[in-house]
This record gives structure tokens, C-alpha cells and sequence, in this order.
């Protein structure tokens, strides 16, 4: 059974900074490609960012490019986002997501419950 569990979201101003964590249980941890999806109220759930099994490949969404950084600890189990200068429109829930295959197909098996990231004025 593979678990995830976020952490790090909270409230920050605009022009704030928060990094996410997501802990990954289970022994192929490192085998996985790891996304981050996010899900605003009344919107769908949209691709942030995905980083390969290494962590020597990375893919972002064109509007994170530049703010948004993935990378991960394969001795930790633990996947990270780091968002800079963050907008009031990034305000939603977080996700992170596991799998085998390529870092630019979107479809995911493994889902955390997401951690909730508020950015205000």
C-alpha cells in the first residue's frame, strides 16, 4: 500500500514563499515519477509539476516556470515543492501524486489528501 502525505501549506502574503513536502511510503519510492497537482475552488484539478525517478528531470506548467521548484530526497521518501513569489490566483488545494512512467503524462495512480495553500493580499 502506497501512502502520501503532504504538509507545508498554510497562509502567506502575496510575494510569500512556501515549500511543500510530501511523504511517500514504500520501498520503490525511488522507482516513481512524483507530480504536484493543485485544485482551486470551482476550478478542475490542473498540473503544477512532475520530477523524474532521479530527480534529473523536471516538467512544470507554463505559468510555474520561473516561480515553482520540484525536487525530492529518495533516502527521505519525500518530494518537494518550493513556490516563490506566490500569487493570490496559486491559492488552492495541493496534491501530490506517484507513478511509474514519463514525467509528461498527467494520469497518476497514487494521490495524497492535499494541503491547503492561501495566498493573500
Amino acid at each position: 500500500q502506497v501512502q502520501l502525505v503532504e504538509s507545508g501549506g498554510g497562509l502567506v502574503q502575496a510575494g510569500g514563499s512556501l515549500r511543500l513536502s510530501c511523504a511517500v511510503s514504500g520501498r520503490t519510492f525511488s522507482s516513481y515519477v512524483m507530480g504536484w497537482f493543485r485544485q482551486a475552488p470551482g476550478k478542475e484539478r490542473e498540473f503544477v509539476s512532475a520530477i523524474n525517478w532521479s530527480g534529473s528531470s523536471t516538467y512544470y506548467a507554463d505559468s510555474m516556470k520561473g516561480r515553482f521548484t520540484i525536487s525530492r530526497d529518495n533516502i527521505k521518501n519525500t518530494v518537494y515543492l518550493q513556490m516563490n513569489s506566490l500569487k493570490p490566483e496559486d491559492t488552492a488545494v495541493y496534491y501530490c501524486a506517484g507513478k511509474y512512467g514519463s514525467i509528461r503524462d498527467e494520469r497518476y495512480d497514487y494521490w495524497g489528501q492535499g494541503t491547503q495553500v492561501t495566498v493573500s493580499l
